[in-house]
């Protein structure tokens, strides 16, 4: 199929004009920006010309839409940036940069962020794609020329200009020209913090840590308590020295006890390092002095949580509700978990019935059948998916996938592949049906059904990492096939590099093909990644056949201490008797 190409909201400045039937309308009166990225600050500021609409600018505007919609993209932008010329009008100079840059054509974007920048020169939009269009062309003494221009023409907003400057010249793949242009720019402005800022940002893009942190002691010179400022140097020193930038963050709310921001960047940083107690203290302080703050108060629910405590999490997640918090189904999913947790069952499934239709309502189905399992109504938690599935239908699959979830939990196999069986009847190409039925044929020894299901999956959906994982893994489970087997998982995981249980996979195919340290190569990687028992139970097998014992011993008894209830580790440990 053809590709669609996608530009920001079409003709609105068009609809705003034609609004009452009037042609005489001016431009000035138009009520809507030309595209999404519009800031409100910027669009506030913009002074736009009181352009007359003729019928030979209506016929223009008209000719470069039609000609937009129907994919002609290069005739409508030259239609807007000759429209541009004319009337001197950064909304359709704007339209014709937008036009021009989504039809690839370098030199009439260039030329179109140009004029726009030149008509709107406090457009942070317009700066950006500038710099973009003419650093792609390598114009770089042209795109400092006018981005000179433009900072001088700033006066009173300079700052917030300069603030920008490394925004507008993040499309130029060679930092170490950033990092030049940013210094010569910012020159003229150093009694201004911002340009010092810009600096630093710059510095420590191009890798140079030490100077950026430098340029951030200036900036602080000259606006001694600049949180931004204080807020970024702690960043760059956590990055050089794990706990300085912390230590830099508790030295500035010592002695600036309401600061917001360096506080609540001094939580991350603390959770970042795992030190979640004095996080929860900055939390804490934060919520005190800022009790109706729906950030704070949602992060420190999530760390309240983390950290077990439940009823200080159900505190928190409570009054998020109470203050509007913008996804309120999350925090109900959370006070459910919370509930569980605490083997409050019903009051688990009042909070996950509260949840509305929406991206949160399966996960909440999912978890009323789970409680409802644990407390020992499997009927009833299959007639609960069952019945909400029929009321969603576009959600089926969902449904019958938690249904056969519960039914395996249960040791229920057969009726676990029934379900999913019936269903796959009914809805045969379902990939999610294929994939999760196939795995459940090879639990019930329907080898031949499991096999055909995985290759119509991939036959359907060529670039499923983890059905040619499955098949191939499959395979050197039964030492069925071992060269076949190995090139289906290692087709798995040039989809899927990262993925640890591929990985295992492969570790698992080169053992049985006799290649152990080859063998003991990759799967020291999956484990690496992830320490799963089943891939801890691969590796003490490899480690224990290269003569390693006491490695595979631990390595077993590490893992069992983690996952007790391992069958897959219990049964390795009772093979080989360590």
């Amino acid at each position: 199929m053809k590709p669609t190409f996608r530009l920001p909201r079409p003709a609105r400045l068009l609809a705003s004009l034609l609004i009452s039937g009037g042609l005489m309308v001016g431009l000035a009166h138009a009520q809507q920006p030309l595209s999404e990225v519009d800031t409100e600050a910027e669009a506030a500021t913009t002074a736009y010309p009181a352009q007359e609409l003729t019928p030979q600018i209506l016929y223009q505007l008209l000719l470069a839409e039609v000609a937009g919609a129907r994919g002609q993209l290069g005739m409508a932008a030259q239609s807007y940036v000759d429209l541009a010329r004319r009337t001197r009008d950064p909304r359709i100079a704007r339209r014709g940069a937008e036009f021009a840059v989504v039809s690839r054509q370098a030199d009439l974007a260039s030329e179109a962020s140009r004029l726009w920048m030149e008509l709107d020169p406090g457009s942070m939009q317009a700066r950006q794609l500038a710099s973009g269009a003419m650093a792609s062309n390598a114009r770089i003494e042209e795109l400092q020329a006018h981005l000179a221009k433009a900072l001088a023409g700033q006066g009173e907003n300079i700052g917030a200009a300069l603030m920008g400057l490394n925004r507008g010249l993040a499309r130029i793949p060679d930092k170490a020209l950033i990092r030049r242009l940013v210094s010569e720019l910012t020159e003229p402005y150093l009694e201004h913090a911002e340009a010092h800022f810009a600096r630093a940002n710059a510095a420590f893009v191009a890798g140079d840590p030490a100077a950026a942190s430098a340029a951030l002691d200036e900036a602080l010179r000259v606006r001694p308590d600049w949180e931004q400022a204080v807020v970024l140097k702690a960043q760059f020193q956590q990055e050089e020295s794990p706990g300085k930038g912390i230590q830099t963050l508790q030295d500035y709310v010592a002695a600036h006890p309401d600061a917001r921001e360096p506080r609540i960047s001094l939580a991350r940083l603390l959770v970042a390092a795992r030190q979640f107690g004095p996080a929860r203290e900055q939390f804490d302080e934060l919520v005190r002095r800022a009790p109706d703050d729906k950030d704070v108060v949602h992060a420190a629910g999530l760390l309240s949580m983390q950290l077990g405590d439940g009823a200080a999490a159900e505190k928190h997640f409570k009054r998020l509700l109470d203050l509007g918090f913008a996804e309120p189904d999350t925090v109900r999913i959370y006070l459910g978990q919370i509930a569980e947790d605490a083997k409050r069952f019903d009051d688990a499934i009042g909070w996950y019935k509260a949840v509305q239709p929406g991206k949160q309502f399966v996960a909440a189905q999912g978890r009323i059948a789970q409680v409802l399992v644990n407390r020992g109504k499997l009927a009833e938690a299959r007639q609960h998916l069952q019945s909400v599935a029929r009321e969603a239908p576009e959600d089926r699959v969902q449904y019958i996938l938690a249904e056969a979830q519960i039914l395996r939990d249960a040791n229920r196999n057969e009726d676990a592949f029934t379900v999913l069986d019936d269903a796959l009847r009914a809805d045969p190409d379902s990939t999610d049906l294929l994939y999760e039925s196939a795995l459940m044929a090879e639990r019930v020894g329907r080898i031949e059904v499991m096999e055909g299901r995985l290759r119509k999956l991939i036959a359907l959906k060529p670039e499923h990492a983890h059905a040619y994982n499955a098949l191939g893994y499959s395979l050197v489970d039964r030492n069925l096939r071992l060269d076949e087997a190995e090139v289906l998982i290692r087709k798995g995981l040039a989809l899927s590099p990262s993925d640890p249980f591929i990985i295992d996979s492969l570790g698992w195919a080169l053992y049985r093909r006799g290649k152990l340290p080859e063998s003991l190569e990759q799967l020291q990687k999956a484990f690496g990644l992830r320490p799963d028992p089943e891939i801890a139970a691969h590796l003490g097998e490899v480690l224990w056949m290269l003569g390693r014992r006491e490695e595979a011993a631990k390595t077993w008894k590490d893992a069992a201490k983690a996952h007790p209830e391992s069958t897959v580790l219990a049964d390795v440990i009772k093979k080989f008797k360590p």
